[in-house]
């Protein structure tokens, strides 16, 4: 007699959800045969590089999407660690605004000067909803700010900057819960503003990491994946799926044209009624025991179709997304007009300065993140990155003229009337990329975070996972496979459950949130101290293989290779870096 029959997974989505659950299954040659398809021909979804000229910009890639993120993303950079990568280090500078409405959390300004009433009141209300949190949690920003007395130029201009930087919360930023702002400022150990400034409300340097190149590590992890005997079919796209039950999961896929953009529509696809690509594919029919779909809820709903239960089309038709485009550019002319790239003289209030933090942007003021409120409707924003001076590969001392920046225009349907998308020199346009964006409306912690749980645990041999599933965060993504795959019967990794506390906590209280279940610890830590890889309260900050501490560590690295690579063609000696 053969052993016990292998469960056949297949997992809907190659970004960090498809690729983490893969993974995590993939320690189990034993009990399963694994699938992992993708629709495009690549492996990382919103996740992926673009080549640039290294001539003009000094470095040949750029991250698109995903950029980076936090210290306390302990499953994120034990990923990068696996497969050989690392993120770096850096501080984060922001600049908020234009001209009289300008503020940045390096230097205090005149706008934060005219509203010293209205921050020591902000700080106060900060107190209030810390204690009072059950009963402000849901409550929305926009609300919140006319709860206190806020006037309409703080509230747009000063608080929703703080909070669309969060995970590109963007245009929906006033219908945020307020527990978002609150945590952001109070909490300790994720708190991007902690602790909030009485004077000047943000003067912090949140320490940050950026990511490595993004295409590289995907193929990097789809081949580790191959090579355990993943089965990873791109440019295949699940078109339906077609029953449900007893005997597993039958499901149609069809055999896509290979395409270098991130997001193409078939006539599959309905989201895009434009395009209308492979619409002569052949459907195929296959059959699995469990499915994990890991992709936006309403892609998940049109392959459900009539497979769909009460709760399925209740609960991921509650969930809210935009349509957004990120301009990838080099006009630093539309920066300089619409942005405050540089140290404002103007600008700066010596009356805040107390410890020189004027004197010190003189010199050492380098944006990494732009927020401009439309000036006819404050409420409403548009985003932007220097990736030059955010992304580590680039040198440090590269022309403004030569800079990379990602222009972020928000919500088309609502608010593309007020896009300034068309003064961009067209000749100076890299790329554009349409993005289906998760809205973190206080909905979505009301009518959809709090019951996700319903539909997991295998409930008609289905698990759904991704970020929307709780915050829109790389690190959410993949714990959400992480926890398919410990749920379909994998382990949970026992290296993070040695030596992070911090990790295996968060995974613990993602999987009770979702699953509706308490992962139970398998391995002895040997002690109640903290693990080798965190530092910082309760082990909050990580410390392990897969980040560097020190900015730009990725151009050095390059620049080492480089000319090693020229000191053995041509004798050259090595520069000191």
């Amino acid at each position: 007699m053969g052993g016990p029959q292998k469960k056949r997974v297949l997992v809907v989505g190659a970004g960090a959800a498809g690729m983490s659950c893969a993974h995590h299954l993939a320690q189990h040659p034993e009990k399963f045969d694994v699938t992992l398809i993708e629709a495009t021909n690549y492996c990382g979804g919103q996740a992926f590089s673009i080549a640039i000229d290294k001539d003009k910009h000094g470095a040949s890639w750029l991250n698109q999407g995903v950029q980076g993120g936090s210290y306390i993303f302990h499953h994120t950079m034990t990923m990068f660690a696996r497969q050989g990568f690392a993120a770096n280090s850096v501080k984060l500078q922001v600049s908020f605004g234009k001209g009289a409405q300008f503020w940045t959390n390096v230097y205090p300004t005149k706008l934060l000067e005219r509203h010293q009433t209205e921050i020591k009141r902000f700080v106060k209300m900060l107190s209030i909803i810390r204690w009072f949190e059950i009963i402000f949690a849901l409550l929305p920003i926009k609300l919140l700010m006319k709860l206190f007395w806020f006037s309409y130029e703080f509230a747009n201009t000063v608080a929703l900057p703080m909070v669309a930087l969060f995970l590109g919360t963007g245009n929906y930023t006033p219908d945020v819960p307020a527990i978002i702002l609150e945590r952001l400022c109070t909490s300790p150990t994720y708190g991007m503003w902690y602790p909030p400034d009485k004077k000047s409300i943000a003067n912090n340097l949140p320490p940050m990491v950026v990511f490595p190149n993004f295409s590289k590590f995907y193929e990097t992890w789809h081949q580790d994946l191959v090579s355990k005997g993943i089965k990873v079919r791109l440019s295949t796209e699940l078109t339906q799926i077609i029953t449900r039950g007893k005997q597993g999961v039958i499901v149609k896929t069809i055999k896509r044209s290979p395409s270098d953009k991130h997001n193409p529509s078939s006539a599959w696809a309905p989201e895009d009624p434009t395009l209308n690509s492979d619409a002569s594919a052949k459907e195929e029919t296959e059959h699995y025991d469990e499915i994990v779909l890991c992709c936006q809820t309403d892609t998940s709903l049109r392959l459900l179709g009539k497979t769909s239960s009460f709760l399925e089309r209740k609960i991921l038709s509650s969930v809210k997304f935009s349509n957004d485009i990120t301009i990838t550019h080099t006009d630093a002319s539309y920066m300089r007009k619409h942005y405050e790239p540089f140290f404002n003289p103007l600008q700066a209030a010596s009356s805040l300065d107390t410890d020189s933090r004027i004197t010190h942007a003189k010199t050492n003021f380098n944006p990494m993140y732009f927020i401009k409120p439309y000036p006819s409707d404050l409420t409403k924003l548009e985003m932007c990155f220097d990736c030059t001076n955010y992304q580590a590969q680039f040198p440090p001392d590269i022309p403004f003229e030569n800079h990379v920046f990602q222009t972020i225009f928000l919500n088309k349907e609502r608010d593309g009337h007020l896009w300034t998308d068309k003064e961009i020199d067209p000749q100076k346009i890299i790329r554009k990329d349409w993005w289906h964006q998760l809205c973190h409306s206080w909905t979505h912690y009301a009518f959809v975070v709090p019951w996700v749980w319903l539909l997991q645990g295998g409930r008609k041999h289905t698990r759904f996972a991704g970020s929307w599933t709780v915050i829109n965060a790389h690190e959410v993504a993949v714990m959400s496979g992480i926890a398919a795959a410990v749920d379909l019967g994998a382990d949970y990794p026992q290296d993070l459950e040695k030596e992070s506390g911090w990790a295996l906590l968060c995974f613990r209280l993602y999987y009770l949130l979702v699953y509706g279940k308490w992962y139970r610890k398998r391995v002895d830590k040997g002690g109640k101290g903290m693990g080798e890889w965190e530092s910082g309260l309760y082990g909050s900050l990580y410390k392990g293989p897969g980040v560097v501490e020190e900015e730009r560590r990725m151009w050095r690295d390059e620049q080492e290779v480089e000319w090693k690579l020229r000191k053995r063609n041509w004798g050259m000696d090595e520069p000191r870096l």
